[in-house]
């Protein structure tokens, strides 16, 4: 096990205490999310993904964030209200936090230690874009955008990142989760 990654403070997004510690021995998928990015109707497949595999041991963890763009500039209540009324949200969300902003927060500090780089989809072109754009993160190991997902195994491990573009039912993320499933 990984303690430090289970111990953690976290708020939900009802302001309550919480800690990854509540999901000791589950797959988890983390999930930096914003309600007005071209990325957001990935909600509805991540909530898919979380309906057809919870069961199994999956959740799916969404952290709104506002760094990327200013693309979460809701309150909790609005963010809540927003993924329950669009998408239909039932997998846990938490309070919004600082990614690549200072101070970053100490989940994702361990969990870009832990797994600096994230792996794209065959021919995607998303960095090219940001670019375009001017949107690159400072860091190389910076998260991205929204929508990146880091994979934790049973054991508290980090196991994979996927780029923000890698969709929810993308063949290569859903083999990575199956595989985390299967180990005891």
């Amino acid at each position: 096990m990984n303690p430090s990654l289970y111990d953690i403070p976290l708020v939900s997004l009802s302001g309550s205490p919480a800690h990854l510690g509540q999901f000791k021995g589950q797959v988890l998928l983390i999930v930096n999310v914003a309600s007005k990015c071209g990325l957001t109707p990935q909600y509805e497949g991540l909530e898919k993904l979380f309906e057809s595999h919870r069961a199994r041991g999956l959740q799916v963890l969404g952290f709104p964030c506002n760094d990327f763009a200013g693309q979460e500039p809701g309150s909790a209540d609005e963010i809540a209200s927003f993924c329950t009324t669009n998408f239909g949200v039932q997998f846990p969300l938490f309070e919004k936090i600082s990614i690549n902003s200072a101070p970053r927060h100490p989940l994702y500090a361990h969990l870009i230690a832990a797994q600096p780089q994230a792996s794209f989809p065959a021919g995607s072109d998303f960095v090219e874009k940001l670019g375009q754009y001017d949107m690159l993160p400072k860091q190389p190991d910076d998260v991205l955008w929204n929508f990146e997902k880091f994979l934790i195994g049973r054991d508290g491990s980090v196991l994979q990142r996927f780029s923000p573009d890698t969709a929810p039912d993308d063949a290569t993320l859903l083999a990575a989760i199956e595989a985390a499933l299967a180990q005891s």
